[in-house]
């Protein structure tokens, strides 16, 4: 009997997901990209000891799988689907006997963190997912029970014992498969030896960053990234409300203290404050992303949707350099050049931190960059114990089988750059189930047009369309975005318009560095950014009547919208220059003010994803 309480959304078969448009090409320019190539030159994916090699065994080749397995399926690529393939076929024959299937000597297990392995068994479950593969849930199962065994005399510890929780994604799969009673007992086992998030969060220590260089596991900003869903995964197992919502009263303090306008919370490293100039890893809007996933389909509550795309259209694209063969470790939110440093201006990362290129910092962003938007793709629409629910608006198309009737649900759309969603519905028989349409938070008034007569449900939170279909049916969302000043510390704001955070477009100089080190050739290589346009700014806009302040120009949505040289819409809007000095390679944390001048220019402004440098936050004159 299956003791997990249910999800309240699913993901569909993975291979019913076709993503069009838009966000089909960002999927290819990303498997163009570093994402597809570096099992091709990177040692630490190349020559793996996963796959027998001699480089890194760890955290970086089930990373990149994580995001690359998805890529290939999604993308019906061959080729890709050949090569993921042979290192899931290795790293299952390499498996020992005993169910251990991580690299390394039999002498070495008690001192190897177990991270990996809860990263593998998620990666197996996830290629099982897209290739129904039979042998996965053997591999799986031989795997868990060695692990059974293994902590009974080799405690979590370390990166294991912060992310115990992401090792319960494969115990669940495997007990809706099996319904074994060990399988519960070894959950609640990591959960005991694993660290307590909820209990943390109670008494949280981190209202303002540590002190220069001091680094914790407890403040890490991927480690708290992650552990946003821990509470909700366990919550499956003991059915206790108070971690079920744990999440709530964590992201209200990460926002309260560290949080920024574009959804992250900062962290070069470690929780590092509300600067604009702090940075935000890689690896942390990532693991964000994946743990506001979990949280929809697990509570069903619309606002992590909300949150999941303001990362999705804002944080994660300004992270990588628009053709995806380079990226940052950490982005700045007011990001005006991107320069090595000897004198590091993050708390506790290296001066190269916000250089583009192949690896800056630390490689595991470079392994881990390939998560975000396969798995975005993957929850744009989810099922429902009634039917189907739309969770991120974006260009798609799901084929699916339900109550044994093929239906197709299809978005065209150009969302966020545009507010009106195109749905198409098509059933080979006539069939009745129900289609929720989240509505964000920020859309006061969500129009819909349905022709017939089919049924609408509003609620706060989602649109239900509970409707008998058959045939072919039509029908329009719009969701109007109306512009918003979000108010920032430091007496600094920054426009908002739906999902969309603006920025100030900078002209940009980009200087290749790093060409003397192996691994740095053209296309992966290094770069350092310079403004070739003034930046400092402040906004000559009426705070009160901030629609009569600001015009929007729409363009076609091209083949790169996440670019600044394709960027598909523009705000303009009345600016003056100001003194605001640079500090260290970065804009001051806030300008001086002790000169503003008297010219009123016309400036533009374009969404936070499509920039490399930007003005986020500034003041208003």
């Amino acid at each position: 009997m299956n003791k997990l309480k249910k999800q309240v959304f699913t993901l569909l078969p993975a291979m019913d997901l076709k993503p069009q448009g838009w966000l089909l090409e960002q999927l290819q320019i990303q498997a163009d990209g570093l994402s597809g190539n570096l099992d091709k030159f990177w040692p630490d994916i190349k020559e793996s000891m996963w796959i027998g090699g001699d480089k890194e065994g760890w955290e970086r080749v089930p990373y990149w799988l994580d995001g690359f397995i998805p890529l290939a399926w999604l993308l019906d690529n061959e080729d890709m689907k050949a090569r993921a393939s042979r290192y899931i076929d290795f790293i299952m024959k390499q498996q020992d006997e005993d169910g251990w299937i991580c690299p390394g000597d039999e002498t070495d297990r008690n001192q190897y963190d177990i991270w990996a392995l809860f990263l593998i068994l998620k990666v197996l479950v996830l290629y099982h997912d897209f290739t129904q593969d039979n042998r996965i849930e053997g591999v799986v199962k031989k795997a868990l029970l060695n692990l059974d065994r293994h902590i009974d005399s080799n405690l979590l510890f370390s990166w294991a014992q912060t992310r115990w929780y992401e090792c319960l994604i494969s115990i669940w799969w495997l007990y809706e498969r099996t319904g074994e009673e060990w399988l519960l007992n070894l959950a609640s086992k990591l959960h005991c030896q694993g660290f307590d998030w909820i209990k943390f969060f109670k008494h949280w220590p981190y209202t303002k960053p540590d002190e220069k260089g001091r680094w914790s596991q407890m403040s890490h900003v991927v480690n708290n990234a992650m552990a946003l869903k821990s509470g909700a995964l366990i919550s499956r197992m003991t059915g206790e409300d108070e971690q079920l919502h744990s999440a709530e009263k964590m992201v209200e303090l990460l926002e309260k203290y560290h949080g920024m306008v574009t959804g992250v919370f900062t962290g070069d490293e470690c929780l590092a404050g509300k600067s604009p100039v702090q940075g935000t890893e890689l690896c942390a809007v990532a693991e964000y992303m994946y743990s506001l996933e979990h949280l929809i389909a697990i509570t069903g509550k619309a606002c992590w949707g909300d949150q999941l795309e303001k990362i999705a259209f804002n944080a994660l694209p300004a992270t990588f350099s628009p053709d995806m063969w380079s990226h940052q470790y950490d982005q700045q939110v007011n990001q005006v050049e991107c320069s090595r440093r000897e004198e590091a201006l993050f708390n506790t990362n290296g001066g190269d931190s916000h250089t583009f290129g192949l690896e800056p910092n630390y490689g595991c962003c470079t392994a881990n960059l390939s998560q975000p938007w396969p798995k975005f793709t993957m929850n744009t629409i989810l099922k429902a114990e009634d039917g189907f629910a739309v969770i991120l608006y974006a260009p798609m198309s799901v084929q699916t089988v339900l109550e044994g009737v093929k239906v197709k649900i299809t978005m065209e759309t150009d969302y966020p750059f545009k507010d009106t969603v195109h749905f198409k519905v098509k059933t080979d028989k006539r069939i009745r189930f129900a289609l929720h349409l989240r509505v964000p938070a920020w859309c006061q008034t969500p129009e819909i047009n349905i022709p017939g007569n089919g049924i609408k449900e509003d609620s706060r939170e989602f649109i239900t369309l509970n409707n008998e279909w058959d045939g072919e049916s039509e029908f329009q969302l719009r969701l109007p975005m109306k512009a918003e000043l979000a108010v920032r510390p430091n007496g600094l704001y920054s426009i908002v318009r739906g999902p969309l955070v603006y920025a100030l477009e900078i002209k940009e100089k980009w200087v290749q560095i790093n060409q003397n080190i192996t691994g740095r050739e053209y296309p992966h290589c290094d770069y350092e950014i310079y403004a070739l346009s003034p930046w400092n700014y402040g906004l000559r806009i009426n705070k009160e009547e901030i629609l009569d302040s600001i015009y929007f120009e729409e363009r076609e949505v091209g083949k790169v919208p996440f670019s600044p040289a394709n960027a598909p819409i523009k705000a303009k809007v009345k600016g003056s220059k100001i003194d605001w000095p640079m500090i260290n390679g970065s804009a001051a944390v806030k300008p001086g003010l002790t000169w503003i001048s008297e010219e009123i220019e016309e400036i533009t402004l374009i969404p936070y994803g499509c920039t490399n440098l930007r003005l986020t936050e500034m003041p208003v004159l």
